[in-house]
């Protein structure tokens, strides 16, 4: 029974790894940097409204799909040593940085154009210095879904949020988050530093997600299991190269202690065509990249943020 069991795990894995949408993310281009030590992950939340009904989209408080273009909220960038601890960084979605082939503007500009994933992997990859090694994105349904599957993530909300823009009116303390509420958590602005506070509950909310997804109730549970793989495999959309056992590597090294961090923020800036800018310190953010580019720990003094 434990053979016919092991090998039905296996085809089961096997058989969803074919249900991952997949995305040429990670395509080469005139002076790409050199493959860095340790392993990169790009984590894009898009603002997709893909697959969603009107009444899906209300309930989500997404608005429609009337809401045109492509945009992402999150950017987060993964970096997993050879040794040590896996650090989680936020590039906030207004950095003003050098978007190959437009010039200087907003980070999430290169989402927004034609081929979005190919240009913003590749405007990380120049701005940080770091070479991109998988690519993982998913969409407001998806996200939800994925949340509902787990049966719930426990998120220690640092502040009360009540914000109808987003749908969500929480309280402050230690709760479980359905699908809808984690979206408005990890969405929502209305608070006193707005995206800099955003930046920080997405990366709480992760590492919630993160620690239930590898925790022992959820691995040996197939109830639990098998729906999360599944509605992750339905709900993602990978790098051409990637796979489920990719992400369940991923979701293995971002457990327990991880670093995390946002890119120093040098000041913002009122920018004719942009608006509202964030620039990055430069001296600060030059030392942080190639801490990681050379597989080494961020130095404590650069980092804005520790769990």
């Amino acid at each position: 029974m434990l053979i016919v069991a092991l090998v039905a795990s296996v085809g089961g894995m096997l058989f969803l790894d074919t249900k991952l949408n997949r995305v040429n993310a990670l395509s080469d281009y005139p002076g790409r940097i050199a493959d860095t030590p340790g392993t990169n992950w790009l984590l894009v939340g898009s603002d997709s409204r893909a697959g969603l009904t009107p009444e899906e989209a209300a309930e989500l408080t997404t608005g429609g799909e009337e809401i045109g273009g492509q945009r992402t909220d999150t950017i987060m960038l993964v970096h997993i040593p050879r040794s040590g601890a896996t650090t989680m960084v936020s590039i906030p979605r207004d950095s003003y940085v050098n978007i190959p082939g437009i010039g200087r503007g907003k980070i999430n500009a290169a989402f927004s154009e034609p081929n979005g994933e190919q240009l913003l992997v590749q405007t990380v990859e120049e701005a940080t210095g770091l070479r991109i090694d998988h690519y993982a994105e998913i969409g407001f349904g998806g996200f939800a879904g994925v949340v509902d599957a787990l049966g719930g993530v426990n998120v220690c909300v640092p502040y009360a949020i009540d914000d109808p823009m987003a749908g969500v009116n929480l309280p402050e303390g230690c709760q479980d988050l359905n699908g809808r509420d984690a979206l408005g958590f990890v969405r929502s602005r209305a608070t006193a530093l707005a995206d800099l506070d955003r930046m920080d509950n997405q990366r709480a909310f992760m590492s919630a997600l993160l620690e239930k997804v590898t925790s022992p109730a959820t691995l040996i549970n197939p109830l639990r299991l098998w729906p999360t793989v599944a509605k992750t495999a339905d709900s993602l959309q990978v790098g051409d190269g990637d796979h489920l056992w990719n992400l369940a590597g991923l979701a293995w090294a971002m457990r327990g202690d991880v670093v995390t961090t946002t890119v120093p923020v040098g000041g913002f800036d009122l920018v004719a065509g942009w608006g509202d800018v964030l620039l990055w310190d430069r001296g600060k953010a030059s030392e942080f990249f190639d801490a990681l580019a050379n597989d080494r720990q961020i130095p404590q003094s650069l980092l804005t943020s520790t769990p």
